[in-house]
Protein backbone atom coordinates (compact mmCIF):
# COMPACT_ATOMS: atom_id res chain seq x y z
CA UNK A 1 0.00 0.00 0.00
CA UNK A 2 1.87 3.16 -1.12
CA UNK A 3 0.37 6.93 -0.88
CA UNK A 4 1.58 8.67 -4.53
CA UNK A 5 1.46 12.51 -5.16
CA UNK A 6 0.35 13.57 -8.80
CA UNK A 7 -0.75 16.77 -10.18
CA UNK A 8 -4.42 17.03 -9.61
CA UNK A 9 -6.91 17.62 -12.93
CA UNK A 10 -6.90 21.57 -13.58
CA UNK A 11 -10.55 21.65 -14.56
CA UNK A 12 -11.56 18.59 -12.00
CA UNK A 13 -14.21 21.41 -9.75
CA UNK A 14 -16.25 22.39 -13.08
CA UNK A 15 -16.13 18.57 -13.91
CA UNK A 16 -17.55 17.94 -10.71
CA UNK A 17 -20.32 20.61 -10.91
CA UNK A 18 -21.40 19.16 -13.81
CA UNK A 19 -21.80 15.88 -12.66
CA UNK A 20 -23.71 17.10 -9.62
CA UNK A 21 -21.12 16.48 -7.42
CA UNK A 22 -22.38 19.61 -5.14
CA UNK A 23 -20.24 19.18 -1.80
CA UNK A 24 -16.02 18.78 -3.22
CA UNK A 25 -15.71 21.28 -1.18
CA UNK A 26 -17.16 21.68 1.98
CA UNK A 27 -16.97 24.65 4.56
CA UNK A 28 -14.41 26.46 2.21
CA UNK A 29 -12.20 23.06 2.78
CA UNK A 30 -11.39 20.51 0.14
CA UNK A 31 -13.26 17.47 0.76
CA UNK A 32 -12.58 16.11 -2.29
CA UNK A 33 -8.30 15.57 -3.28
CA UNK A 34 -6.87 14.19 -6.09
CA UNK A 35 -3.48 16.02 -5.13
CA UNK A 36 -2.53 12.09 -4.17
CA UNK A 37 -4.00 8.27 -4.83
CA UNK A 38 -3.60 4.97 -2.56
CA UNK A 39 -2.23 1.98 -4.61
CA UNK A 40 -2.76 -1.43 -3.53
CA UNK A 41 -1.95 -4.56 -5.29
CA UNK A 42 -4.49 -7.14 -6.35
CA UNK A 43 -3.89 -9.72 -3.52
CA UNK A 44 -4.06 -7.31 -1.00
CA UNK A 45 -7.61 -6.09 -2.23
CA UNK A 46 -8.76 -9.33 -3.00
CA UNK A 47 -7.86 -11.09 0.40
CA UNK A 48 -7.21 -8.47 3.35
CA UNK A 49 -9.96 -6.41 2.34
CA UNK A 50 -12.63 -8.23 0.19
CA UNK A 51 -13.13 -11.47 1.92
CA UNK A 52 -12.01 -9.86 5.39
CA UNK A 53 -14.95 -7.27 4.80
CA UNK A 54 -17.47 -10.34 3.72
CA UNK A 55 -16.37 -12.15 6.82
CA UNK A 56 -16.78 -9.35 9.35
CA UNK A 57 -20.37 -8.53 7.64
CA UNK A 58 -21.57 -12.30 8.31
CA UNK A 59 -19.90 -12.32 11.96
CA UNK A 60 -22.28 -9.05 12.95
CA UNK A 61 -25.02 -10.38 10.92
CA UNK A 62 -24.98 -13.50 13.06
CA UNK A 63 -24.57 -11.86 16.40
CA UNK A 64 -27.78 -10.05 16.10
CA UNK A 65 -30.24 -12.98 17.31
CA UNK A 66 -28.00 -13.42 19.92
CA UNK A 67 -28.61 -9.54 20.70
CA UNK A 68 -32.27 -9.79 20.66
CA UNK A 69 -32.23 -13.25 22.88
CA UNK A 70 -30.27 -11.08 25.76
CA UNK A 71 -32.21 -7.89 27.43
CA UNK A 72 -29.11 -7.49 29.16
CA UNK A 73 -27.32 -7.36 25.63
CA UNK A 74 -30.38 -5.02 24.81
CA UNK A 75 -29.34 -2.71 27.85
CA UNK A 76 -25.83 -2.85 27.21
CA UNK A 77 -26.57 -1.11 23.46
CA UNK A 78 -28.83 1.22 24.90
CA UNK A 79 -31.87 0.04 23.13
CA UNK A 80 -35.06 1.69 24.28
CA UNK A 81 -37.09 -0.44 25.74
CA UNK A 82 -40.40 0.69 23.89
CA UNK A 83 -38.54 -0.55 20.41
CA UNK A 84 -37.16 -3.51 21.14
CA UNK A 85 -40.00 -5.74 20.03
CA UNK A 86 -40.67 -3.65 16.90
CA UNK A 87 -36.85 -3.90 16.52
CA UNK A 88 -36.76 -7.56 16.72
CA UNK A 89 -40.07 -8.04 14.73
CA UNK A 90 -37.80 -5.80 11.46
CA UNK A 91 -35.13 -8.66 11.85
CA UNK A 92 -37.53 -11.30 12.11
CA UNK A 93 -39.70 -10.24 9.28
CA UNK A 94 -36.45 -9.69 7.07
CA UNK A 95 -36.99 -6.07 6.50
CA UNK A 96 -34.65 -5.63 3.94
CA UNK A 97 -31.14 -3.13 3.60
CA UNK A 98 -29.51 -1.81 1.01
CA UNK A 99 -25.55 -1.14 2.26
CA UNK A 100 -22.79 -0.21 5.04
CA UNK A 101 -19.54 0.39 5.23
CA UNK A 102 -17.15 -0.31 7.99
CA UNK A 103 -14.06 1.39 8.80
CA UNK A 104 -10.96 -0.13 8.39
CA UNK A 105 -7.76 0.21 9.71
CA UNK A 106 -4.88 -1.15 7.32
CA UNK A 107 -1.72 -0.18 5.79
CA UNK A 108 -1.02 -2.91 3.51
CA UNK A 109 1.34 -5.42 5.65
CA UNK A 110 -0.43 -6.76 8.51
CA UNK A 111 -4.29 -7.60 8.71
CA UNK A 112 -7.00 -4.94 7.89
CA UNK A 113 -8.81 -4.51 11.76
CA UNK A 114 -12.60 -3.23 12.33
CA UNK A 115 -12.42 0.08 13.98
CA UNK A 116 -16.40 0.48 13.22
CA UNK A 117 -19.55 -0.21 11.37
CA UNK A 118 -21.67 2.62 9.94
CA UNK A 119 -24.55 0.50 8.91
CA UNK A 120 -27.86 2.89 9.00
CA UNK A 121 -26.46 6.39 7.85
CA UNK A 122 -23.15 5.89 6.05
CA UNK A 123 -22.12 8.66 3.57
CA UNK A 124 -19.32 9.41 1.46
CA UNK A 125 -21.80 7.05 -1.47
CA UNK A 126 -21.26 9.11 -4.24
CA UNK A 127 -17.37 9.57 -4.33
CA UNK A 128 -16.30 6.12 -3.70
CA UNK A 129 -18.91 4.79 -6.26
CA UNK A 130 -19.29 7.15 -9.12
CA UNK A 131 -16.48 10.15 -8.79
CA UNK A 132 -13.54 8.43 -8.01
CA UNK A 133 -13.91 5.56 -11.01
CA UNK A 134 -14.72 8.63 -13.44
CA UNK A 135 -11.19 10.07 -12.07
CA UNK A 136 -9.76 6.35 -12.26
CA UNK A 137 -11.00 6.51 -16.39
CA UNK A 138 -9.93 10.08 -17.20
CA UNK A 139 -6.32 9.77 -15.55
CA UNK A 140 -5.86 6.52 -17.93
CA UNK A 141 -7.31 8.07 -20.70
CA UNK A 142 -5.28 11.57 -20.09
CA UNK A 143 -1.98 8.98 -19.36
CA UNK A 144 -1.36 9.97 -16.18
CA UNK A 145 -1.84 6.72 -14.85
CA UNK A 146 -1.36 3.10 -16.45
CA UNK A 147 -3.49 1.59 -18.40
CA UNK A 148 -3.53 -1.61 -16.36
CA UNK A 149 -4.80 0.52 -13.21
CA UNK A 150 -7.83 -0.71 -11.99
CA UNK A 151 -9.94 -0.28 -8.72
CA UNK A 152 -12.01 -2.03 -5.83
CA UNK A 153 -15.48 -1.11 -6.88
CA UNK A 154 -18.50 -2.41 -8.19
CA UNK A 155 -20.38 -0.01 -5.55
CA UNK A 156 -22.35 1.52 -8.24
CA UNK A 157 -23.40 -2.01 -10.16
CA UNK A 158 -23.85 -3.41 -6.80
CA UNK A 159 -26.63 -0.51 -5.99
CA UNK A 160 -28.36 -0.52 -9.39
CA UNK A 161 -28.80 -4.76 -8.55
CA UNK A 162 -29.81 -4.32 -5.20
CA UNK A 163 -32.55 -1.67 -6.15
CA UNK A 164 -33.57 -4.13 -9.03
CA UNK A 165 -33.94 -6.80 -6.76
CA UNK A 166 -35.85 -5.18 -3.67
CA UNK A 167 -39.60 -5.74 -3.43
CA UNK A 168 -39.98 -1.71 -2.40
CA UNK A 169 -43.72 -0.40 -2.12
CA UNK A 170 -44.41 2.30 -4.94
CA UNK A 171 -43.67 5.37 -4.30
CA UNK A 172 -40.79 4.97 -2.90
CA UNK A 173 -39.60 8.11 -0.85
CA UNK A 174 -36.03 9.13 0.34
CA UNK A 175 -35.45 11.64 3.08
CA UNK A 176 -33.04 13.96 4.50
CA UNK A 177 -32.54 16.56 6.71
CA UNK A 178 -33.28 19.81 4.49
CA UNK A 179 -30.42 21.66 5.08
CA UNK A 180 -27.44 19.11 5.00
CA UNK A 181 -25.56 19.43 1.49
CA UNK A 182 -24.17 16.33 1.74
CA UNK A 183 -26.54 14.07 2.84
CA UNK A 184 -28.63 15.70 0.12
CA UNK A 185 -26.24 14.05 -2.68
CA UNK A 186 -26.18 10.89 -0.96
CA UNK A 187 -29.81 10.39 -1.21
CA UNK A 188 -29.92 12.08 -4.81
CA UNK A 189 -28.14 9.78 -5.86
CA UNK A 190 -29.75 6.80 -4.79
CA UNK A 191 -33.03 8.25 -5.90
CA UNK A 192 -31.62 8.66 -9.41
CA UNK A 193 -30.35 4.55 -8.80
CA UNK A 194 -33.55 4.15 -7.97
CA UNK A 195 -35.64 5.80 -10.85
CA UNK A 196 -33.11 4.46 -13.45
CA UNK A 197 -34.37 0.72 -11.94
CA UNK A 198 -37.78 1.57 -12.74
CA UNK A 199 -38.86 2.80 -9.31
CA UNK A 200 -41.44 5.83 -8.65
CA UNK A 201 -39.11 7.40 -6.30
CA UNK A 202 -39.82 10.99 -4.44
CA UNK A 203 -37.86 13.36 -2.71
CA UNK A 204 -38.81 14.66 0.31
CA UNK A 205 -37.36 16.61 3.43
CA UNK A 206 -37.65 14.99 6.66
CA UNK A 207 -39.07 18.22 7.98
CA UNK A 208 -42.05 17.67 5.87
CA UNK A 209 -43.29 14.40 6.46
CA UNK A 210 -46.56 14.42 8.59
CA UNK A 211 -48.34 11.71 10.79
CA UNK A 212 -51.88 11.05 11.36
CA UNK A 213 -53.60 8.15 12.82
CA UNK A 214 -50.29 6.01 13.35
CA UNK A 215 -49.00 6.84 9.75
CA UNK A 216 -46.35 8.97 7.83
CA UNK A 217 -48.04 11.14 5.04
CA UNK A 218 -46.20 13.56 2.22
CA UNK A 219 -47.16 16.95 1.98
CA UNK A 220 -50.24 15.96 -0.45
CA UNK A 221 -51.22 13.85 2.07
CA UNK A 222 -50.33 10.28 0.57
CA UNK A 223 -49.41 7.52 2.98
CA UNK A 224 -45.42 6.98 2.79
CA UNK A 225 -45.22 3.30 2.77
CA UNK A 226 -41.43 3.06 1.82
CA UNK A 227 -38.84 5.24 3.06
CA UNK A 228 -35.22 5.36 2.71
CA UNK A 229 -33.80 7.55 5.25
CA UNK A 230 -30.71 9.33 5.91
CA UNK A 231 -31.19 10.04 9.36
CA UNK A 232 -29.51 8.32 12.44
CA UNK A 233 -32.53 5.74 14.28
CA UNK A 234 -31.19 7.00 17.60
CA UNK A 235 -32.26 10.58 16.79
CA UNK A 236 -35.67 9.31 15.12
CA UNK A 237 -36.34 7.66 18.49
CA UNK A 238 -36.04 10.38 20.66
CA UNK A 239 -38.34 12.77 19.22
CA UNK A 240 -41.83 12.79 18.79
CA UNK A 241 -42.00 11.84 15.05
CA UNK A 242 -41.14 8.44 16.40
CA UNK A 243 -44.53 8.08 18.26
CA UNK A 244 -46.26 6.40 14.76
CA UNK A 245 -43.44 3.93 14.52
CA UNK A 246 -44.95 1.35 16.42
CA UNK A 247 -48.25 1.51 14.40
CA UNK A 248 -47.25 2.78 10.45
CA UNK A 249 -47.00 0.23 7.56
CA UNK A 250 -44.28 1.84 6.54
CA UNK A 251 -41.11 0.27 5.42
CA UNK A 252 -37.86 1.47 6.61
CA UNK A 253 -34.74 1.05 4.29
CA UNK A 254 -32.11 0.90 6.23
CA UNK A 255 -34.56 -1.14 8.72
CA UNK A 256 -35.15 -0.53 12.42
CA UNK A 257 -32.92 -3.67 13.23
CA UNK A 258 -29.77 -1.78 11.64
CA UNK A 259 -29.95 0.33 15.06
CA UNK A 260 -27.81 -2.82 16.68
CA UNK A 261 -25.34 -2.53 13.49
CA UNK A 262 -24.23 1.16 13.93
CA UNK A 263 -24.15 0.90 17.57
CA UNK A 264 -20.07 0.73 19.16
CA UNK A 265 -21.65 -1.87 21.47
CA UNK A 266 -21.22 -3.80 18.89
CA UNK A 267 -17.57 -4.14 18.84
CA UNK A 268 -16.89 -5.73 22.53
CA UNK A 269 -19.92 -7.69 21.99
CA UNK A 270 -17.97 -9.13 18.69
CA UNK A 271 -14.95 -9.44 20.57
CA UNK A 272 -16.41 -11.00 23.36
CA UNK A 273 -17.85 -13.93 21.01
CA UNK A 274 -14.28 -14.15 18.67
CA UNK A 275 -11.89 -13.19 21.53
CA UNK A 276 -8.26 -13.27 19.31
CA UNK A 277 -10.15 -12.78 15.86
CA UNK A 278 -7.23 -11.23 13.57
CA UNK A 279 -9.43 -8.52 12.32
CA UNK A 280 -10.84 -7.20 15.60
CA UNK A 281 -9.89 -5.44 18.18
CA UNK A 282 -10.11 -5.96 21.62
CA UNK A 283 -13.18 -3.82 23.45
CA UNK A 284 -15.09 -3.53 26.27
CA UNK A 285 -18.54 -1.68 28.01
CA UNK A 286 -16.57 1.28 29.69
CA UNK A 287 -18.72 0.66 33.17
CA UNK A 288 -15.94 2.76 35.00
CA UNK A 289 -14.67 0.12 36.37
CA UNK A 290 -11.02 0.98 34.96
CA UNK A 291 -10.09 4.44 36.18
CA UNK A 292 -9.54 6.90 33.38
CA UNK A 293 -8.39 6.42 29.87
CA UNK A 294 -5.17 4.46 30.25
CA UNK A 295 -2.45 4.23 27.40
CA UNK A 296 -3.12 2.46 24.38
CA UNK A 297 -6.98 2.64 24.24
CA UNK A 298 -9.88 4.60 22.94
CA UNK A 299 -12.84 5.46 24.41
CA UNK A 300 -15.70 5.63 22.08
CA UNK A 301 -19.89 6.66 22.82
CA UNK A 302 -22.08 4.34 21.26
CA UNK A 303 -23.43 6.35 18.89
CA UNK A 304 -21.11 8.69 18.42
CA UNK A 305 -20.74 10.06 14.48
CA UNK A 306 -17.70 11.43 12.35
CA UNK A 307 -15.51 11.43 15.44
CA UNK A 308 -17.45 13.28 17.89
CA UNK A 309 -16.67 12.50 21.58
CA UNK A 310 -13.86 10.13 20.88
CA UNK A 311 -10.96 10.10 23.03
CA UNK A 312 -7.75 8.41 22.82
CA UNK A 313 -4.36 8.41 24.25
CA UNK A 314 -1.29 6.69 22.63
CA UNK A 315 1.13 4.06 23.81
CA UNK A 316 3.27 7.09 24.84
CA UNK A 317 0.63 9.01 27.00
CA UNK A 318 -0.54 11.46 23.96
CA UNK A 319 -3.77 12.54 24.39
CA UNK A 320 -6.33 13.31 21.71
CA UNK A 321 -10.12 14.55 21.84
CA UNK A 322 -12.74 15.32 19.68
CA UNK A 323 -15.80 17.68 21.02
CA UNK A 324 -19.28 17.14 20.09
CA UNK A 325 -22.95 16.02 21.41
CA UNK A 326 -22.60 12.66 23.25
CA UNK A 327 -20.38 14.05 26.48
CA UNK A 328 -23.12 12.30 28.31
CA UNK A 329 -23.40 8.91 26.44
CA UNK A 330 -22.77 5.52 27.47
CA UNK A 331 -19.48 4.33 25.75
CA UNK A 332 -16.98 1.43 25.13
CA UNK A 333 -13.09 1.09 25.34
CA UNK A 334 -11.14 -0.32 22.24
CA UNK A 335 -7.64 -1.48 21.84
CA UNK A 336 -5.76 1.52 20.11
CA UNK A 337 -4.32 0.84 16.62
CA UNK A 338 -3.24 3.68 15.39
CA UNK A 339 -4.01 4.64 11.82
CA UNK A 340 -1.27 4.34 8.99
CA UNK A 341 0.46 7.57 9.13
CA UNK A 342 1.63 8.53 5.22
CA UNK A 343 3.03 11.66 4.22
CA UNK A 344 1.79 13.86 7.13
CA UNK A 345 -2.00 12.13 6.75
CA UNK A 346 -3.25 9.61 8.66
CA UNK A 347 -5.26 7.23 6.29
CA UNK A 348 -8.78 5.48 7.31
CA UNK A 349 -9.98 3.01 4.85
CA UNK A 350 -14.15 2.55 4.38
CA UNK A 351 -15.41 -0.65 2.81
CA UNK A 352 -18.52 -1.03 1.65
CA UNK A 353 -21.34 -3.68 1.86
CA UNK A 354 -23.85 -3.75 -0.27
CA UNK A 355 -26.16 -6.51 0.48
CA UNK A 356 -24.14 -9.34 1.82
CA UNK A 357 -20.89 -8.67 -0.97
CA UNK A 358 -18.29 -6.20 -0.52
CA UNK A 359 -18.50 -3.50 -3.09
CA UNK A 360 -15.15 -1.45 -2.67
CA UNK A 361 -13.44 1.26 -0.83
CA UNK A 362 -12.97 4.88 -0.37
CA UNK A 363 -10.47 6.38 1.78
CA UNK A 364 -10.23 9.48 3.85
CA UNK A 365 -7.53 11.30 5.18
CA UNK A 366 -7.21 13.22 8.58
CA UNK A 367 -4.32 15.42 10.25
CA UNK A 368 -4.80 13.49 13.48
CA UNK A 369 -5.42 10.08 14.97
CA UNK A 370 -9.11 10.58 15.15
CA UNK A 371 -11.22 11.20 11.37
CA UNK A 372 -13.61 13.88 11.50
CA UNK A 373 -16.21 15.41 9.57
CA UNK A 374 -13.43 17.44 7.76
CA UNK A 375 -11.38 14.64 6.56
CA UNK A 376 -10.92 14.09 2.92
CA UNK A 377 -11.48 11.73 0.21
CA UNK A 378 -8.77 10.61 -1.54
CA UNK A 379 -9.10 8.08 -4.38
CA UNK A 380 -7.08 5.09 -5.13
CA UNK A 381 -6.26 2.59 -7.52
CA UNK A 382 -4.92 -1.47 -7.68
CA UNK A 383 -1.68 -1.91 -9.51
CA UNK A 384 0.75 -5.23 -9.64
Amino acid sequence: MQRIAIQPRPDWQAYAQHLGFQFHTLYGQTYWDESAYYQFTLRQIEQDLETVTEELHAMALDIIPDILADEHKLDQLAIPVAYRDALAASWRRGDPYLYGRMDLVYAGDAPAQLLELNYDTPTALYESGVFQWVWLEDMVRRGRLPQGADQFNSLHDQLEEAFSRLDLPQPFYFTSVRECVEDRGTVDYLLDIATQKGIDGRYIALEDIGSLDGQYYDLQGQPITGLFKLYPWEFLLSEDFAADLLSSQTLWVEPLWKLLLSNKGLLPLLWHKHRGHPNLLESHFDDGAVAGLQPGWVRKPLFSREGANVELMTSAGQRFREPGPYADAPVIRQRLQPLPYFAGHYTLIGSWVVGDSAAGIGIREDHTLITKDSARFIPHIILD
